[in-house]
């Protein structure tokens, strides 16, 4: 995974929503001798969900609870569990929709953001929530994303999703497509390439270049089928260029995400949530992974739901936990992204 000599971050790792496949995943990742060999690992969630996921897949850990997240980490053959006692077991049916586990979820996000904004963890993995179990437990602010943003006091936030070497930031996430129309402006544009600019530059690229994805179909056809490109994505760009940074676009949606995986970008600037998804999940469903941009801390995650309808059977895949757990830990270490 990365140089074992340096010294190991400590990553919390949410659990996700315990009715769904993320104490499964994040045990199976766990199992794996490199996550160790690379950092100290801690779970934020729930012991007797954990030991559930340790039966279901059979694997040989022990799960042991802990308040001491500075000494948590350390033996491969255990798991940590910083374990702030929010849920009992009774609330949690497997494959079912609960309310108590959508509460308890987004307070270890809360939890990990603390530890993370206290220096006590190095960077934070996250398993998947339910969004909907989370608005039913009211919280508008459903997902990681927007909880942390507003927990950390951050400006924008944006989520870029990866796979292999497509890399996708978008400008909207959890809103919906009508919304998320209303977004597409020229100052919230270019505060966003502004951000990847930058965040690439930390993350290993001396000059990133970034394409900006058209709104419309054909990129509105000179203006017969909308005219966001042109009074807003355009001049944005052309904003961006003119502070050094390496912008082009509107590029169309059809075509831009084909030139950045055959390496003409090194990030595209999506305009909204499913045309950025849908092209990463499509490349390397499994392996898709997100990270943040303009958090005061390292924050990675599964690029998955929480699968109620696998959940409890032993048989979710756990690539996506392995990598962004990889991840956060370059990321942590100032590796970046350039040789991930």
């Amino acid at each position: 995974m990365v140089d074992v000599e340096m010294e190991k971050p400590a990553i919390a790792i949410t659990m996700g929503d315990p009715c769904g496949i993320g104490p499964e995943v994040v045990v199976k990742a766990l199992a794996d001798p490199r996550v160790y060999a690379s950092c100290r690992p801690m779970v934020i969630g729930n012991t007797y969900a954990m030991n559930q996921a340790v039966r279901a897949t059979g694997l040989p850990l022990a799960i042991r609870e802990t308040d001491d997240p500075i000494g948590a980490g350390e033996d491969p053959a255990t798991v940590d569990v910083v374990d702030i006692h929010n849920l009992n077991p009774e609330d949690i049916t497997v494959g079912q929709l609960s309310v108590p586990c959508g509460k308890a979820a987004m307070e270890w996000v809360s939890k990990a953001g603390e530890l993370a904004l206290a220096g006590i963890v190095d960077g934070i993995a996250t398993a998947p929530l339910n969004k909907e179990a989370a608005a039913m437990a009211g919280y508008e602010s459903i997902g990681h994303t927007e909880l942390l943003q507003e927990l950390s006091g951050a400006r924008i936030v944006p989520t870029m999703l990866m796979a292999k070497n497509l890399r996708v930031v978008h400008l909207t996430t959890h809103r919906s497509l009508r919304v998320a129309c209303d977004y597409v402006k020229k100052d919230r544009i270019l505060d966003f390439l502004q951000l990847t600019h930058d965040s690439f530059v930390k993350w290993g690229f001396p000059n990133p270049r970034i394409a900006a994805a058209g709104l419309n179909p054909h990129n509105s056809d000179g203006g017969l089928l909308g005219n966001e490109e042109a009074d807003e994505i355009a001049p944005a760009v052309a904003a961006a260029r003119e502070r050094g940074i390496d912008a082009v676009g509107p590029i169309p949606a059809d075509s831009v995400f084909h030139q950045a995986i055959s390496g003409r970008y090194d990030a595209v600037l999506a305009m909204f949530h499913d045309q950025g998804h849908i092209p990463v999940k499509v490349y390397g469903f499994e392996e898709s992974i997100t990270a943040n941009l303009g958090l005061p801390f390292v924050r990675t995650s599964v690029d998955h739901g929480t699968a109620f309808d696998i959940a409890g059977q032993g048989i979710a895949q756990h690539v996506s936990m392995l990598e962004s757990i990889r991840l956060a830990v370059e990321l942590a270490r100032g590796n970046g992204l350039a040789d991930f």
